[in-house]
């Protein structure tokens, strides 16, 4: 039994954007997926997929990239991505129950493993492509769906928490944020994200340990599509 975790499939089986134009890493990446998590993975164990599941617009676009995931191995956990457009961020019930025993959606709820609350949001960070005003609109709106993920997970009664994000939990240069803050607070022990790709991107936020809590990225192309473990 064992908790994986990695992000940023961009899976288009229904939809014309193939990934290969953005790296060598990226030709054939689905095989790569497919290959790495069947020799990986077990029956047995949990993945957490940080986002970017899909390039599909809806559901009928996403069936065959959900349908791919599903019949990967163990149980799986998504969590939403910034390019995750068939997920109404106020519907995440709605796709649990649709997919109830397939697969789990990780928003404004958490799920467990072994004693720790596995919580998340999609997150947000910037990256210059909108208004300071926005960013921070947003921003502070994930900042609330983590807390809600946390506190349901307290309340339940459980101290140990692992926290998936898709953003980066900080901005470029930044050494702490909201996400990082709140990490602290709740005694996260891990933070686990994506979202970055290419070589000049890797570096954009925390790794390591950082006032005792780990930071790690799992984007599909940093791990060459190989599924990340987290706890055994």
């Amino acid at each position: 039994m064992a908790l994986y975790a990695m992000g940023d499939f961009h899976l288009s089986f229904s939809v014309d954007k193939p990934m290969d134009v953005f790296g060598r890493v990226w030709k054939n990446h689905e095989k790569k997926i497919e290959k790495y998590c069947r020799k990986r993975i077990h029956p047995e164990d949990t993945f957490v997929i940080t986002g970017d599941h899909s390039w599909g617009k809806n559901l009928a676009e996403c069936e065959k990239d959900l349908a791919f995931i599903e019949a990967l191995p163990g149980r799986k956990i998504l969590l939403r991505g910034n390019h995750d457009m068939f997920w109404d961020a106020k519907k995440t019930s709605v796709l649990n129950e649709r997919f109830a025993g397939r697969l789990e959606f990780l928003q404004n709820n958490f799920y467990t493993y072994k004693d720790y609350a596995l919580v998340g949001t999609k997150g947000y960070c910037y990256e210059g492509k909108d208004s300071i005003e926005h960013f921070l609109k947003i921003r502070e709106r994930e900042t609330e769906r983590l807390r809600i993920s946390l506190e349901m997970a307290a309340g339940a009664g459980y101290q140990k928490y692992i926290m998936f994000l898709h953003y980066p939990p900080t901005t470029i240069g930044e050494q702490e944020s909201p996400f990082t803050e709140m990490a602290e607070a709740y005694g996260v022990s891990k933070v686990i994200y994506s979202h970055c790709h290419g070589r000049d991107r890797y570096d954009d936020s925390l790794k390591g340990y950082v006032n005792g809590i780990e930071y790690r990225l799992v984007s599909g192309d940093y791990l060459n599509f190989r599924p990340e473990l987290i706890l055994e």
